[in-house]
């Protein structure tokens, strides 16, 4: 009986947890849009620091009040994870930029195949043949429904591929600084944010106006405006701790592959929020495929040899030192 209500609860948990981040994601999408858009505030990094600013404040509270416990991250680890994060915030933004939206669609579809390949070379991961099809599929259904006008240049080729590997670290990164120094995802965003945030608010208004030939400081905000910036920081907060909360739980493949329910959710959204020209049996076909791919990888993934790790790697030599530290996070990690 306390084994099934054990994985009872798990289950319960899991489903909180992407519904979480697929709420936050959702969320932050709609207003971003509705927020450069509608009202042309075109700079995406210094917003991205801004994001970051106020999960740093939010992580400070939750320290206040005894949420995050002391924990320790090596700075050369800290250095190398909010390099890969902030090339990865840049690398998309100039890709967009610089590519046709289809490449750029397909630019992220290649993060799965990415992930799967880091997955399979430092953490000796095994899939079954039935796991990567179901992962072929979902590619597959995401492509057709947002795929349209493909082109591509040398510079734009180039800006592509940084952000394909600087995400795909990023989100292995996660996973992988949670497991081995014991961190929950209260404790890993309480060292990321605040060095995230120096950074991309420093660089982001230079990187903006590069990119846009728009000063940030000269912008005309009114109440609006101000109000959707607010807005967007707030939910910003929920996605930065859902993103780390799953990929602990979970895995960056996973998490990536599963995370297409939201470019589903924002394009259903899209349609009936922004106008429904696109709206045709062609994206209705791809958006089922993929939802069809998703559902046979959770099965396919959570059988025995669906996916797993052939070699168990020596845990850190920190683990016992950080074991009740992990114990206590994990909890903090279920009660979001």
């Amino acid at each position: 009986m306390a084994p099934t209500s054990k994985a009872d609860r798990k289950a319960a948990l899991d489903v909180t947890a992407w519904m979480f981040n697929v709420v936050t994601s959702v969320g932050i999408i709609m207003v971003n849009k509705a927020l450069m858009a509608t009202h042309s505030f075109s700079f995406a990094t210094t917003l991205t620091g801004l994001h970051f600013a106020m999960t740093t404040i939010m992580t400070l509270l939750f320290k206040w009040l005894g949420y995050i416990q002391p924990s320790h991250l090596p700075l050369s680890n800290l250095i190398k994870f909010v390099l890969f994060a902030n090339l990865s915030i840049v690398g998309m933004n100039v890709s967009l930029m610089w590519n046709s939206v289809g490449f750029y669609q397909i630019a992220k579809l290649c993060m799965i195949p990415v992930s799967c390949l880091l997955e399979v070379v430092f953490d000796k991961i095994h899939y079954s043949r039935a796991t990567k099809l179901s992962i072929v599929v979902v590619l597959v259904g995401v492509a057709i429904c947002t795929v349209t006008d493909v082109s591509v240049n040398a510079k734009g080729l180039m800006a592509a591929i940084i952000a394909v590997w600087s995400t795909s670290l990023q989100q292995y990164y996660v996973h992988f600084l949670q497991k081995k120094y014991s961190l929950g995802s209260f404790n890993l965003l309480g060292h990321t944010a605040p060095a995230q945030a120096a950074s991309l608010l420093i660089l982001g208004p230079f990187l903006d106006y590069w990119l846009t030939n728009k000063r940030v400081d000269r912008f005309d905000y009114n109440a609006t405006v101000v109000l959707f910036i607010i807005l967007s920081c707030t939910i910003a907060v929920g996605t930065n701790l859902s993103q780390f909360i799953c990929i602990g739980r979970f895995t960056a493949v996973s998490f990536q592959v599963i995370g297409h329910m939201k470019t589903i959710l924002v394009l259903i959204l899209g349609f009936f929020l922004f106008g429904r020209e696109g709206l045709n049996s062609h994206v209705i076909f791809g958006m089922i495929l993929a939802v069809l791919g998703m559902i046979w990888y959770g099965s396919a993934s959570s059988k025995p040899g669906g996916k797993e790790r052939r070699t168990h790697s020596v845990p850190s030599d920190k683990s016992h030192k950080h074991g009740l530290l992990r114990a206590e996070s994990g909890e903090h990690d279920d009660q979001v």
